[in-house]
């Protein structure tokens, strides 16, 4: 693991000396895909994977920690919907509030938000201020060094959201309700 965080501090280290030498990157508000990095307020968003749960697999049952017994439950139309989100904050000096507002959105309208999950959940997401060139989730967490290396937001989805593809994910900055980015979720 200690190799992806080297590889990461080498992508915020070279994007540090791009913007050194004066370029201007640009500044990227839309993904059609996962993987690509889009900017909202002064942080870098990144959907490492989404994909539906299953509670009764022992990884994704982890997943579920922390929801009251109550919410767990599924009716039969629908499934648990978990985005794996990376968060960096390429800043050299600045600390920066993390987004606490995500939606996920189909083609018919329809707009869910994610479940707040219990503080004993060691990979959901939890928005905070992230130190210069740093991430959520922290590399040495137990989300950094799971398989997917990502924090879990959390939604509960009719399985016929599933059909009204894309499926896409909101971001909105703490700051600017005006700031919003957005990524196509590969389902």
């Amino acid at each position: 693991m200690r190799v992806r965080a080297l590889a990461l501090f080498a992508a915020i280290g070279a994007a540090l000396a791009l913007s050194a030498c004066g370029d201007k990157v640009a500044v990227v508000k839309e993904a059609t895909t996962e993987g690509p990095y889009i900017d909202v307020g002064s942080l870098q968003y990144q959907v490492q994977i989404s994909r539906q749960l299953n509670p009764a697999n022992v990884e994704d049952h982890d997943y579920l920690v922390g929801l009251p017994a109550a919410e767990r439950r599924l009716k039969p139309n629908e499934t648990w919907f978990a985005v794996f989100m990376l968060v960096l904050n390429t800043s050299s000096k600045t600390a920066h509030q993390a987004a606490d507002q995500f939606e996920i959105r189909d083609t018919l309208g329809n707009r869910y938000g994610p479940y707040n999950v219990g503080a004993d959940n060691v990979f959901a997401y939890r928005p905070r201020n992230v130190p210069p060139q740093s991430t959520i989730p922290l590399p040495d967490s137990a989300a950094g060094q799971g398989p997917i290396q990502g924090a879990i937001l959390l939604f509960k989805l009719p399985y016929s959201t599933l059909d009204n593809r894309p499926l896409v994910l909101y971001v909105t900055s703490p700051k600017d309700s005006n700031d919003v980015g957005r990524i196509e979720l590969d389902v």
